[in-house]
């Protein structure tokens, strides 16, 4: 059986913003995330990523369910 991870790391799927397909699984540190929006008002998502049905470079938000 798979130990489950322990830490700040948090699995992210990314979706995205033109089709709505999900392409894609990342990791991110949600400590990194909060202290960034907390201090600096910035976020790392949307990301720019290759999406496969659109076959082109759109923004990738980040999806609420992994699927």
């Amino acid at each position: 059986m798979a130990k489950t991870k322990k830490g700040p790391r948090q699995s992210a799927g990314l979706q995205c913003s033109v089709c709505k397909s999900f392409n894609y699984i990342t990791e991110y540190n949600k400590n990194n995330e909060t202290l960034m929006k907390q201090t600096k008002n910035i976020s790392t998502f949307p990301l720019n990523k290759y999406c496969n049905v659109c076959m082109k470079h759109t923004s990738h938000k980040m999806a609420k369910k992994l699927k």
